[in-house]
């Protein structure tokens, strides 16, 4: 069993999910609440969002915005209509289209 580094307290295996849904593992401690990720899971979950299907879009001008096509793989994937309304959320590293 492994043992915190923190408070030398037992460490309980939980499961995860990132927001992109890839499952890993990692161990929290009983007694302090200390989380720890093993470099295992690290590289596992990592080799994940390498495999991700990137989409390369370009954008095209409608009237004084920006508009970009959404391909049918992910129109499909997404049950995705026309007129639907999507969220758009500014990050710091790109935009999050959240559907509705």
């Amino acid at each position: 069993m492994r043992k915190c580094t923190d408070c030398n307290g037992a460490m309980q295996q939980l499961k995860a999910r990132t927001p992109e849904e890839i499952e890993y593992s990692y161990y929290k401690c009983k007694k302090c609440g200390e989380e720890i990720l093993d470099m295992e899971q690290l590289h596992l979950v990592a080799e994940h969002y390498r495999i991700l299907k990137k989409y390369n879009v370009k954008l095209s001008k409608w009237g004084l915005s920006l508009g970009l096509r959404i391909p049918k793989e992910l129109v499909d994937k997404y049950k995705l209509k026309d007129e639907r309304e999507v969220s758009i959320i500014p990050e710091k590293s790109g935009l999050r289209i959240i559907t509705n």
